[in-house]
C-alpha cells in the first residue's frame, strides 16, 4: 500500500487530516451504544502511514462522544499502545508487515475491559461475550478500511478501481452515513449525497453514477428498512444524465426537480415547516455549489476522472477489427502475387522460326532451284546455321552447313540475307530485352510488396487475449507506488509488447525494471504517448540481447571537395540495424551521387522491410538504368542484435573484418560494382558475432594504402581496440601515413562494437 504522509504541510495534507477527523466520530454514532468503530479507521490511517501523534489525537477526540470517561480512558489506552508501535516503526523508516494485525487486536484489550457497558443490549448474549464479537468485527471493518483508504487517497483519481476496492469503499460509506443519519440528521445526509451524486455526474458523465447513486443511498436504505431509498436515487442518478447533454445547469436543475418529485409523493408536504425548509436547503445547496463551481476547477477535476468517462475497447472488437485488417492484407498480398507471375511469364522464343521464315520469303521463294531445294531437304539446314547466327551474331562461310555449302546455288546471298536479318533482329532484340527487364523489375517489385503485406497481416492476425499477467503487473507497479490505469499484454518473442496507462512523471526505468521481473524477460521503453497533461502510454518492447555502437573516419581525396564515399547507419527497429558503406567509382560529386543515390535507395527498401533478394536486385537495375558508365561498391551488413547474427553483403569492395579478441576474420566478395552489370550477383556471408566483437568496413582508399591484404590483416591482427570511434580514426591514420600524410584517394572507415544490452 503506498504510504500516505499526512504530516507534511500541504493544503491536500489538511484536507486528508480534517477528512479523518470528521469520519471518526460520525463512526462511533453507528452503534447504539456509540462503541468505538473508529477504530477501525484510525489503524487503518497508521498502517497507510499517517502521522502517529495526529491520527491518536483524532481518535482519542472522537471517543468524546460516548459522554463516558471510561470510554475516553479506553480510547486514550488503545491510541497509546499503537502510538509507540508505530512511532517505532516510523523512526526505524519501516513499515509493519502482516503482524501490525496483531497489534491491533492486542489493542482491544482495554475496550474489551474498560469500555463501559450498562444496557448494553447490541447482542442477546454477555456483555464481554458481547464485546468480543464486535472487537473481532471492528477488525474485519480494520482491513476493509485499509482498501478504503488506499483507493481514496492513492487510486480514485489515478486509475480504474477495482471490484474489491469498490467494495470496500462502500461499506466504509455505509457505516459513515449511518452515523451522519444518527448523529446530523436526514437534512445533512441528502446534502452530502445529493452533491457527491451531482459532482460525480457531471464530473464522470457516465451510467456509472447509476451504480453511485445506488451505492450512495445505502445508509438510508438501512436507516429506513426499505429498498425504496435505493429506487429514489436511482431515478436522481437517470434524471441528471437524462438532461447532462444539454450542459451543468440542465443537470443543476434536474437533481432537485426529482428529489422533490418524489418527496412531495412520499408526503413531504406533512412535515413541519422547520422540517420541510431544512430539506429544501439541503436538496437544493449541491445544485447551486455544482452551478456555481469555476469551470477550471471543474475541468481539472475531470481530467483525473477521465477513464471513468472513457470506454475501453472490448479486445473482442478489437481482435474482430484486426482479423479483417489481415484478411484484406492477405487478399491484396495475393494479388501482388498474381502480378508477380504476369510480369514473369517467359514468351516462347521463336525468333528462329521467325527468322527462316523471313529468309525463305526474301531469298529463297524466288529462286529457280526452290523444287530442288525442297526435295533434297535443304531447308532443314537453315535451322543449323540461324542457331549459329544467332548465337555469333552473324555467320560467314565456315558457319555454312555441309550440305548447305554443297546444293545451295547461292551461298553467298544467303549469308548476305540471313546476316542482314540477324542485325535487325539484333536490334528489335535489344528493345525487347529492355522492356523484359522492365516487366522482370516489375515483378520484383510486386514480389517484395507481397512479402511486406503477407509479414503485416501475419502481425495483424495475431488476436489479443487477457492475460493473468496484467494483474500480476498492476500490483507490482502499485507495490512500488505506480498505479497503473490499464495494461494491455500482446505478442509473442521479439514482437511482445506491454502498453501501460501511468503517470507522466513515473519513471521509465523503473516501470521497465517491474515488469520485466513479472514477466520474466528484459524491457526497453519503446515510446512514450502522452494521453492527457497527467498521464501517457508507456510502450514497452522485449530489450534485445545486444546493444552496438559506431565509429566513422573520413577524409577527401586530396583536391576535391567532395567525397565520392558515403555511409550509413539505419536503425530498421528496436532489434536490428543496418552498416553499410558506398564507393561510388571515381571522386568528386559525381562519384558521391552514385554513392548517395545507391544507399537511399537501400535505406528505403530496407526500411520497408523488402526482402533482401529483391532490395540487391532492383537497387542494381535502378543504379544501372539511371546513369552511364557509373559505378558503386557497397559493403552492406544486417545486424540481428537477438542474435549477433551478421548477414554481409559485398559488391565489388574491398576486404571488411571482424575482430574478435585475437581472432580477425576477413569477408571478402568478387563480385562487380553495382551497375556494371544488369543482373548482379553479390556476394553474401553470414557471420555470428558476440559481445565484444568489431566489425570494420573501409573504402578502397584506405586498403590500397597498405600496398597488401597481407600487411592490412597484420595491422589489424595486432591492434586490440575498446572503442570502435578510436578503432576508426586509428586505421585511418595509419592509411594516411602511409601515403605520407595526402590521401591519393576518397578514405572512410566505418566500424561497429556489440556490447551486452545495458
Amino acid at each position: 500500500m503506498k504510504r500516505i504522509k499526512l504530516s507534511a504541510p500541504r493544503p491536500a495534507d489538511v484536507l486528508l487530516y480534517v477528512g479523518l477527523f470528521a469520519a471518526m466520530p460520525l463512526m462511533n454514532f453507528v452503534l447504539p451504544a456509540r462503541e468505538p468503530l473508529s477504530f477501525a479507521l484510525f489503524f487503518a490511517a497508521l498502517a497507510a502511514g499517517a502521522h502517529p501523534i495526529l491520527a491518536a489525537a483524532g481518535y482519542v477526540a472522537a471517543s468524546a462522544v460516548s459522554l463516558s470517561l471510561l470510554a475516553a480512558l479506553s480510547a486514550a489506552l488503545q491510541a497509546a499502545s499503537l502510538l509507540f508501535v508505530f512511532a517505532l516503526y516510523r523512526r526505524k523508516g519501516k513499515r509493519a508487515g502482516a503482524e501490525r494485525f496483531l497489534y491491533a487486536a492486542a489493542a482491544q484489550l482495554p475496550f474489551l475491559f474498560l469500555f463501559p457497558h450498562e444496557d448494553y443490549a447490541l447482542l442477546p448474549l454477555s456483555p464481554l461475550l458481547t464485546k468480543l464479537v464486535l472487537a473481532a468485527f471492528i477488525l474485519l471493518l480494520e482491513v476493509l478500511c485499509e482498501g478504503a483508504l488506499e483507493a481514496i487517497f492513492s487510486r480514485i483519481f489515478r486509475a480504474r478501481l477495482t471490484a474489491v476496492e469498490l467494495l470496500e469503499l462502500a461499506t466504509v460509506w455505509l457505516l459513515l452515513g449511518m452515523g451522519i443519519l444518527s448523529s446530523l440528521g436526514e437534512e445533512i445526509f441528502y446534502l452530502v449525497a445529493l452533491s457527491s451524486l451531482l459532482l460525480f455526474a457531471v464530473l464522470s458523465r457516465s451510467s456509472a453514477c447509476v451504480p453511485f447513486a445506488a451505492v450512495l443511498s445505502l445508509p438510508l436504505a438501512a436507516e429506513t428498512g426499505s429498498l425504496i431509498p435505493v429506487g429514489a436515487f436511482v431515478l436522481y442518478a437517470s434524471a441528471v444524465l437524462l438532461v447532462l447533454p444539454y450542459g451543468r445547469g440542465a443537470a443543476a436543475l434536474a437533481l432537485p426537480l426529482s428529489v422533490f418529485a418524489i418527496a412531495l409523493a412520499d408526503g413531504l408536504y406533512l412535515r413541519p415547516p422547520a422540517s420541510i425548509i431544512l430539506f429544501s436547503l439541503a436538496v437544493v445547496l449541491p445544485s447551486l455549489l455544482v452551478a456555481l463551481l469555476p469551470a477550471r476547477l471543474l475541468s481539472r477535476a475531470e481530467k483525473g476522472l477521465l477513464f471513468y468517462r472513457e470506454k475501453v475497447l472490448p479486445r473482442i472488437a478489437v481482435n474482430r477489427s484486426r482479423r479483417a485488417v489481415a484478411e484484406q492484407l492477405y487478399e491484396v498480398s495475393a494479388l501482388f502475387r498474381e502480378i508477380e507471375s504476369v510480369f514473369t511469364e517467359e514468351e516462347a522464343d521463336r525468333t528462329g522460326e521467325q527468322i527462316k521464315a523471313k529468309l525463305l520469303a526474301s531469298l529463297c521463294d524466288g529462286c529457280p532451284n526452290h523444287g530442288l531445294c525442297v526435295r533434297e531437304g535443304l531447308f532443314g539446314s537453315f535451322d543449323k546455321l540461324i542457331a549459329v547466327g544467332k548465337a555469333k551474331g552473324r555467320v560467314n562461310l565456315i558457319d555454312l552447313p555441309s550440305e548447305l555449302s554443297a546444293g545451295c546455288t547461292n551461298a553467298a546471298g544467303l549469308l548476305f540475307a540471313l546476316n542482314r536479318i540477324l542485325a535487325e533482329y539484333a536490334r528489335m532484340n535489344l528493345e525487347l530485352e529492355t522492356a523484359r527487364e522492365g516487366r522482370r523489375l516489375l515483378a520484383r517489385q510486386a514480389h517484395g510488396v507481397s512479402e511486406i503485406l503477407k509479414e503485416i497481416a501475419l502481425t495483424e492476425s495475431e488476436e489479443y487475449v487477457f492475460s493473468d499477467e496484467e494483474r500480476r503487473l498492476a500490483n507490482a507497479l502499485a507495490r512500488e507506488g505506480l498505479l497503473a490505469g490499464e495494461i494491455f499484454l500482446y505478442g509473442e518473442g521479439e514482437h511482445f509488447t506491454a502498453s501501460i496507462t501511468l503517470d507522466s512523471r513515473a519513471d521509465a526505468r523503473a516501470v521497465c525494471r517491474i515488469a520485466g521481473n513479472v514477466l520474466s524477460c528484459s524491457l526497453t521503453l519503446s515510446e512514450k504517448l502522452p494521453l492527457t497533461a497527467e498521464r501517457s502510454c508507456f510502450i514497452l518492447k522485449r530489450r534485445p540481447a545486444l546493444d552496438a555502437s559506431f565509429g566513422i573516419a573520413a577524409c577527401t581525396k586530396a583536391g576535391e571537395t567532395a567525397s565520392g564515399d558515403t555511409h550509413s547507419v539505419l536503425k530498421i527497429d528496436e532489434r536490428r540495424f543496418i552498416l553499410a558503406l558506398s564507393d561510388g567509382m571515381g571522386s568528386g560529386e559525381e562519384a558521391r551521387t552514385v554513392s548517395d543515390r545507391t544507399l537511399s535507395l537501400l535505406e528505403s527498401f530496407y526500411k520497408a522491410r523488402m526482402p533482401s533478394e529483391t532490395v540487391l536486385s532492383t537497387v542494381n537495375s535502378l543504379v544501372a538504368y539511371s546513369s552511364e558508365e557509373t559505378f558503386s561498391c557497397l559493403d552492406l551488413a544486417a545486424v540481428d542484435l537477438d542474435t549477433g547474427k551478421a548477414d554481409i553483403v559485398k559488391i565489388g569492395s574491398p576486404a571488411g573484418f571482424v575482430l574478435s579478441g585475437e581472432t580477425l576474420q576477413v569477408l571478402e566478395g568478387e563480385s562487380l560494382p553495382i551497375g556494371v552489370l544488369e543482373a548482379v550477383r553479390p556476394a553474401c556471408l553470414r557471420v555470428e558475432m558476440k559481445a565484444g566483437d568489431f566489425l570494420i568496413f573501409m573504402s578502397d582508399g584506405v586498403s590500397a594504402a597498405f600496398g597488401s591484404s597481407s600487411e592490412l590483416c597484420a595491422y589489424l591482427s595486432r591492434i586490440r581496440p575498446i572503442n570502435p570511434q578510436a578503432l576508426a580514426e586509428d586505421i585511418l591514420r595509419v592509411a594516411l601515413s602511409r601515403y605520407g600524410g595526402t590521401a591519393e584517394d576518397d578514405m572512410t572507415v566505418l566500424t561497429a562494437k556489440l556490447t551486452e544490452s545495458a
